[in-house]
């Protein structure tokens, strides 16, 4: 059962699960996946109708591109590679949602996942990762989705267990 309807919405919002549930069907559909453009120099991406209202995106991945160290404040999301692989370096720890510029982390609280075609994972608020195309020589493609549409994102730098706020991005800077 899925939460509570969001003020201005009949339906009630999109679970997590249900949001892993799409991205994960959206990404058996190979007519959409062979429709991104791929740039050897960027990310390149196409923005889709999600469930219940979520924001959701088609993303292509160059070899060697990543996001950098980030979260997606109060919503929730999930992913599912639909071509190649991704790894997702992620914090097994609740952050601070406001009022801090740089953070010791505790030992331990690092994850690593290394999601190949057809694996996905869904997250919870504030989820703070990083996701890679590692490979040398070929493109990756990934499905997400976010529910409520992204309000912010915000961006990190890391240098060892110090992870320090950089800058906050809010929908008109991607747009």
């Amino acid at each position: 059962m899925g939460a509570p309807a969001a003020p201005g919405q009949d339906a009630p919002a999109p679970t997590a699960a249900e949001l892993l549930d799409f991205v994960r069907r959206t990404a058996e559909d190979s007519a959409l996946v062979a429709s991104l453009p791929l740039d050897p120099e960027g990310r390149t991406w196409l923005r889709l109708e999600g469930p219940g209202g979520s924001e959701a995106w088609l993303i292509s991945w160059p070899p060697g591109s990543g996001t950098g160290w980030h979260d997606h404040a109060e919503s929730t999301g999930a992913f599912t590679v639909a071509a190649g692989a991704l790894r997702e370096h992620s914090l097994a720890a609740r952050l601070p949602t406001d009022g801090w510029k740089t953070l010791e982390l505790s030992e331990g609280v690092d994850r690593t996942r290394l999601l190949a075609t057809g694996q996905g994972r869904a997250f919870g608020r504030h989820h703070v990762h990083e996701v890679l195309n590692e490979s040398g020589r070929e493109h990756a493609v990934s499905v997400h989705a976010y529910y409520p549409p992204l309000p912010q994102i915000r961006r990190y730098s890391r240098t060892g267990p110090v992870l320090r706020l950089e800058q906050t991005e809010r929908p008109e800077d991607w747009q």
